[in-house]
């Protein structure tokens, strides 16, 4: 069985992505396993790694989610083994996890080194699992060069054997080949694809936003799969935002306080794609009612509004479990510009 470990120079480079697209491109059976487990989520009195809920669906595996990760917490990890007994037990749940699997795909922390103190970093667990080594890289494209000559020229690899690069998230992909095909050749680094920027997969779902905020779903859960391409504050009159051309169009967030009903309304009667409800104020019967009706979301979030904003406007969409459409997109992007051959 082939064992390949999926890694990054960067955070959010979009390495849960590419496995999920490499799934549903191959005809043979795959497992999955993230032994850090550094995306923690809380559902029901069980904790589970947020990639793993993902690429476990993508995959149709039988295996729990819980079962994919060793750990979550450095000094947990720290505390619960060495050095010897890390590498038994993520030899332990490989074996567990790759029965009747052709191939397993293993994601590393959020970047290469991440996990090194407590011996789950990439090169590890390739060593681990005599696993070859396959790297994401995405930035600007100066850093996806800079990090490609790092990884040539700094980054100690040892014996561990470098199946390739994919390059992900790039804006002008016949541009960048130009300028950067010829030093990606003087590197010797196998470079399996360049995929390009796809806007549609930036956009969170509301459901990537109820795992996000632990909230509660208060209405409309039958349109937690839409999708959000703007947001509003409801820190002003619903008079006067109704006056705004951008409030009127549809797949909007829209974050306001629960007794703020006038605003409710208003992102009601525009076809909001979700409303964030803040301070943990229920709005009354009658708005749930109609959220109802209308499949948008009514998510229940104990932050107050000012920090319920911040912590949308800091995020990073990720794939979500249920996002069914964004996982067909990733499909056909691996198909059309990763060699897939390779790897599989």
């Amino acid at each position: 069985m082939k064992n390949i470990i999926v890694t990054s120079i960067r955070k959010d480079a979009g390495k849960t992505s590419i496995i999920v697209g490499l799934a549903k491109n191959s005809s043979k059976k795959m497992g999955y396993l993230k032994p850090f487990g550094d995306r923690l989520l809380y559902r029901k009195k069980r904790l589970w790694d947020f990639d793993a809920a993902v690429c476990t669906t993508a995959m149709a595996a039988k295996e729990s989610p819980e079962e994919m990760s060793i750990g979550f917490d450095h000094s947990k990890l720290r505390y619960m083994y060495d050095a010897a007994s890390t590498a038994a037990k993520v030899r332990e749940i490989a074996t567990h996890n790759s029965q009747g699997k052709d191939i397993m795909l293993v994601e590393s922390g959020m970047e290469l080194t991440r996990g090194l103190s407590v011996h789950l970093d990439a090169i590890s667990l390739c060593k681990y699992l005599d696993g070859d080594l396959l790297v994401v890289l995405s930035g600007t494209n100066d850093q996806i060069v800079d990090d490609a000559c790092a990884l040539k020229k700094t980054i100690d690899l040892g014996d561990v054997k470098l199946a390739g690069v994919i390059i992900n998230k790039v804006h002008d992909v016949e541009d960048f080949k130009a300028v950067y095909g010829e030093y990606f050749e003087t590197l010797k680094i196998p470079l399996l694809g360049i995929i390009p920027y796809c806007e549609d997969l930036t956009r969170p779902s509301m459901r990537f936003l109820a795992d996000l905020f632990f909230a509660k779903i208060l209405a409309g859960e039958k349109g937690l799969n839409n999708t959000i391409k703007d947001v509003f504050v409801g820190a002003m009159s619903a008079d006067a935002v109704m006056r705004m051309q951008r409030f009127n169009k549809e797949s909007k967030l829209v974050i306001t306080s629960g007794d703020r009903s006038d605003m409710i309304l208003a992102a009601l009667d525009t076809h909001a794609a979700g409303i964030i409800l803040t301070n943990n104020i229920l709005p009354p019967p009658n708005i749930l009612a109609r959220a109802s009706g209308s499949n948008v979301p009514l998510l229940l979030v104990a932050q107050d509004t000012f920090q319920a904003a911040k912590k949308v406007d800091s995020l990073v969409s990720l794939l979500s479990k249920d996002d069914d459409e964004k996982m067909e997109l990733l499909a056909g992007l691996l198909k059309d510009h990763v060699e897939l051959t390779t790897i599989s």
